[in-house]
């Protein structure tokens, strides 16, 4: 289980190089929210471990999405990661196909991330159950469990253990990965070993709980012991 940890500056980046993944994006404007590329490029310039980029939490914009999309990996993202704030399955397909081939289309050992959404019930978008499917059909690599609101709720206040498991266990089966991010604390880490997806996602944890304030490095420290 890889931690991927989410700077919003160079500056918090240095603070979070013990994390196995960087992931760069900006709270202030969503839950994958999308940085700068001059920031995504120079962070890539930190470390030689992977590089994760937001692009944004996106309704139906196709066209938007694969251009955003491109500009991370060109930036020099290793992961590419969209938030799908629809409903439809249809236009979800076409989302994440428009996004895996704006990315693959170049850059085909660059991988794709799909991230529905644990409170999508009160944000009325596309279950993070019905993503599984589509993620493969479209030949991405990853799909992905986060919040969209962020009020202090977290995953499990909207999916339980039993619910994430078979999430996880059907992504595999298909040849995918999970993410699993939203809120999470030091006291979930262990009911996600259980769970066991690939990456879990993680801000507040190491800013002391707040996701608006600045990380903290001893804090990505003890979480990435803890993962171990």
């Amino acid at each position: 289980m890889d931690l991927l940890v989410s700077p919003s500056s160079v500056e918090e980046a240095k603070l979070s190089l013990a994390a196995d993944i960087i992931d760069v994006k900006k709270p202030s404007e969503g839950s994958l929210g999308a940085n700068f590329p001059w920031v995504i490029s120079a962070i890539k310039d930190l470390t030689n471990k992977p590089v994760s980029a937001a692009i944004g939490d996106y309704e139906y914009r196709p066209g938007g999405a694969a251009q955003g999309a491109f500009g991370a990996a060109s930036a020099g993202a290793d992961y590419i990661k969209i938030g799908l704030m629809l409903k439809s399955e249809s236009e979800a397909f076409e989302m994440i196909e428009s996004v895996n081939k704006a990315v693959k289309w170049k850059y085909p050992e660059k991988t794709v991330v799909i991230a529905a959404y644990a409170d999508f019930e009160r944000i009325d978008t596309i279950s993070p159950m019905d993503i599984t499917k589509l993620v493969a059909k479209a030949g991405a690599d990853v799909a992905m469990i986060d919040t969209a609101v962020k009020d202090g709720k977290r995953l499990f206040d909207f999916l339980d253990e039993k619910t994430l498991t078979e999430f996880t266990e059907a992504n595999r089966k298909l040849g995918l990965k999970t993410a699993l991010a939203g809120s999470l604390k030091f006291e979930d880490l262990d009911v996600l070993k259980r769970i066991n997806p690939e990456i879990i996602g993680v801000r507040g944890m190491v800013c002391g709980g707040d996701r608006s304030a600045v990380i903290r490095e001893e804090l990505v420290q003890k979480a990435i012991e803890m993962v171990r």
